[in-house]
């Protein structure tokens, strides 16, 4: 089941061209296609990107298993933690390993399914108007150099072709519930990476 962007993925993750869009789909990525998407509302601005962090099993990393969870290919059975989300169908629009290799899941035009009940910039349901990006990580870990510097260029890009004026984490949009990327993700170095004063982050992520 192929996204509704008019514009194809890359087949197979295939060769980036030169331009970094291809309508929704981010060619330098490794397109992988979800079933778990849907439209935005009509009208919606683009202006949130909300970062996460992920590993299956946790702690585990380069496994294979979040781009199964994604593509609802998991093999339930294939690890105790498993059972705790049996049946889960959830996505991102993109993913980034360890080494900074990026995999995308959803056209950016359309509703990843990765925020949940959620709030920020005084609206709800940010799966509506927001990308969601995920970091192989474990909460509370640190993140690796090309993973940042995937993630700067990648926001950047973003920025490009979306009115983005927030970045924020999945524990800033559902504070309580969630508490990812969590403290080992270093907000400054994105921050600054990024250098773009006209998009916000949360307040006092990086207290001095």
């Amino acid at each position: 089941m192929l996204p509704a962007d008019t514009s194809a993925p890359p087949p197979d993750g295939g060769p980036a061209c030169d331009a970094p869009w291809r309508g929704g789909w981010y060619a330098p990525a490794t397109a992988l296609p979800s079933p778990n998407f849907g439209a935005r509302p009509q009208g919606t601005a683009i202006d949130l990107v909300v970062v996460h962090s992920i590993s299956l099993p946790p702690g585990a990393y380069g496994t294979g298993e979040v781009q199964r969870l994604f593509t609802n290919a998991l093999d339930w059975d294939a690890h105790p933690y498993y059972a705790g989300i049996r049946g889960l169908q959830v996505s991102a629009h993109f993913f980034i390993e360890r080494d900074g290799r990026i995999w995308q899941f959803v056209s950016c035009d359309d509703r990843a399914w990765h925020a949940g009940p959620s709030a920020y910039r005084g609206r709800d349901n940010c799966n509506d108007s927001s990308i969601g990006i995920e970091l192989e990580g474990l909460e509370g870990d640190r993140f690796e150099p090309a993973q940042y510097q995937a993630l700067v260029v990648l926001c950047r890009d973003i920025a490009q072709r979306y009115p983005v004026a927030h970045i924020a984490g999945h524990e800033h949009v559902a504070p309580g519930r969630k508490r990812d990327p969590g403290p080992g993700f270093d907000w400054n170095a994105l921050e600054r990476g990024l250098d773009r004063p006209g998009i916000a982050f949360p307040p006092q992520v990086n207290p001095s």
